[in-house]
Protein backbone atom coordinates (compact mmCIF):
# COMPACT_ATOMS: atom_id res chain seq x y z
CA UNK A 1 0.00 0.00 0.00
CA UNK A 2 0.94 3.49 -0.93
CA UNK A 3 1.92 6.13 1.41
CA UNK A 4 -0.64 8.81 0.58
CA UNK A 5 0.91 11.60 3.73
CA UNK A 6 1.28 14.95 2.10
CA UNK A 7 -0.06 14.35 -1.18
CA UNK A 8 -3.05 17.36 -0.44
CA UNK A 9 -0.35 19.81 0.40
CA UNK A 10 1.27 18.73 -2.81
CA UNK A 11 -1.84 19.16 -4.60
CA UNK A 12 -2.44 22.95 -2.83
CA UNK A 13 0.54 23.92 -3.54
CA UNK A 14 0.87 22.84 -7.28
CA UNK A 15 -2.44 24.74 -7.84
CA UNK A 16 -1.00 27.91 -5.85
CA UNK A 17 2.25 27.61 -8.34
CA UNK A 18 -0.50 27.20 -11.21
CA UNK A 19 -2.57 30.21 -10.08
CA UNK A 20 0.44 32.49 -9.59
CA UNK A 21 2.14 31.50 -12.96
CA UNK A 22 -1.63 32.33 -14.60
CA UNK A 23 -2.06 35.66 -12.80
CA UNK A 24 1.43 36.12 -14.15
CA UNK A 25 0.67 35.75 -17.66
CA UNK A 26 -2.39 37.54 -17.31
CA UNK A 27 -0.55 40.39 -15.88
CA UNK A 28 2.37 40.45 -19.09
CA UNK A 29 -0.73 40.27 -21.51
CA UNK A 30 -2.97 43.20 -19.70
CA UNK A 31 0.29 45.40 -19.31
CA UNK A 32 0.67 45.51 -23.49
CA UNK A 33 -0.55 48.56 -24.88
CA UNK A 34 -3.16 46.86 -26.96
CA UNK A 35 -4.56 44.52 -24.66
CA UNK A 36 -5.47 47.18 -21.95
CA UNK A 37 -6.63 49.67 -25.22
CA UNK A 38 -8.77 46.69 -25.94
CA UNK A 39 -10.53 46.32 -22.38
CA UNK A 40 -10.54 49.63 -22.21
CA UNK A 41 -13.11 49.75 -25.16
CA UNK A 42 -14.94 46.69 -23.83
CA UNK A 43 -16.16 48.68 -20.36
CA UNK A 44 -16.51 51.84 -22.22
CA UNK A 45 -19.20 50.18 -24.95
CA UNK A 46 -20.34 48.07 -21.97
CA UNK A 47 -21.18 51.01 -19.79
CA UNK A 48 -22.63 53.11 -22.15
CA UNK A 49 -25.06 50.59 -23.09
CA UNK A 50 -25.85 49.77 -19.47
CA UNK A 51 -27.17 53.52 -19.15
Amino acid sequence: MLDDRGVATLEYAFCALCAAAFAGVLYVVISQGWAANALKTILDRALAGAT
